[in-house]
């Protein structure tokens, strides 16, 4: 096995590309070790990206924000700016893990590995994020729902590398929102989770909306049917049933030791009707 800590994103691409057996990339590591000691992978090459420029920070422009692929989930929960604009995103961040964990893993570990009960994804679904990508073949932006494709698979080429997660810049009278279920009160495995993004007009009526479902499918969900079912409406009673009633349906989870079938179609649709209503809160509507 070898180790490595390029300095600079082309250096790591090309050792990426070049490597003619597994390769990781190690940036937090909370779950690449766990699976190396557990003996399910052991990578020919580790690719530690924390020492290339700009990778741990969190960089606020004109559009919006761009989120290093090292920076911690701690180091988003003390950016003010970001709670301020993203409090949804950093709120689904801010659960992954313990105390110690929150020092370590990142937003794009989490996205790349790939789990459908991943916290931060579902959160960053709903608030249509893009993954800034570079390889062999320069630089790609892409929706953040495109990039797990199952259970521990992505779409990443060889060579490839998630460098940072884009956030645009809030419109007015928007909110966003992330809630889950699980069977502890902390540091615990999404039973189902739901992540819900709204922007507002002035006479509080939702003008605009992404609702996004996690662990009730292989990847996370992302519901245009839901969306449309708060679309012109202010957020009533039958607004909130109908999102429920879609969400519900539009899951496809299994039976496991955690939670049943048809207990995780019950919680989805509760789930997003709460977190709407949190969202809805915190674009100014009443």
């Amino acid at each position: 096995m070898r180790y490595i800590r390029p300095l600079s994103m082309e250096d790591a691409v090309g050792q990426l590309a070049g490597s003619p057996g597994t390769a990781a990339i190690l940036a937090g590591g909370s779950d690449l070790l766990v699976r190396m000691k557990g003996g399910f992978i052991e990578p020919d090459l580790i690719v530690d990206i924390k020492a290339i420029d700009g990778l741990g920070e969190i960089r606020e422009t004109a559009e919006g924000f761009s989120i290093g692929a090292a920076v911690s989930c701690a180091l988003m929960g003390e950016s003010a700016a970001l709670n301020r604009e993203w409090p949804g995103v950093v709120e689904a961040a801010k659960l992954i893990g313990s105390k110690q964990v929150q020092g370590r893993c990142t937003i794009v570990g989490n996205l790349c590995n790939a789990s459908p009960a991943a916290d931060s994804v579902p959160a960053l679904v709903a608030a249509g994020a893009r993954a800034s990508i570079v390889g062999p073949g320069g630089r790609r932006a892409v929706a953040v729902e495109a990039v797990p494709t199952g259970p521990g698979k992505t779409s990443l080429a060889k060579g490839e590398i998630i460098e940072a997660i884009l956030l645009d810049r809030r419109a007015p009278r928007s909110g966003d929102a992330y809630l889950r279920f699980i069977p502890r009160t902390e540091m615990d495995i999404a039973v189902v989770s739901a992540g819900v993004n709204l922007t507002l007009d002035e006479q509080g009526v939702v003008k605009s909306a992404r609702v996004a479902l996690g662990a009730v499918a292989p990847t996370v969900l992302l519901l245009e049917e839901a969306a449309e079912a708060l679309i012109g409406r202010k957020l009533d009673e039958a607004a909130l049933e109908r999102l429920a009633k879609v969400c519900s349906g539009a899951c496809r989870p299994i039976d496991d030791k955690r939670g049943t079938v048809e207990f995780r179609r019950k919680v989805a649709g509760v789930l997003a009707r709460r977190a709407a209503t949190t969202a809805y809160t915190r674009a100014g509507g009443k």
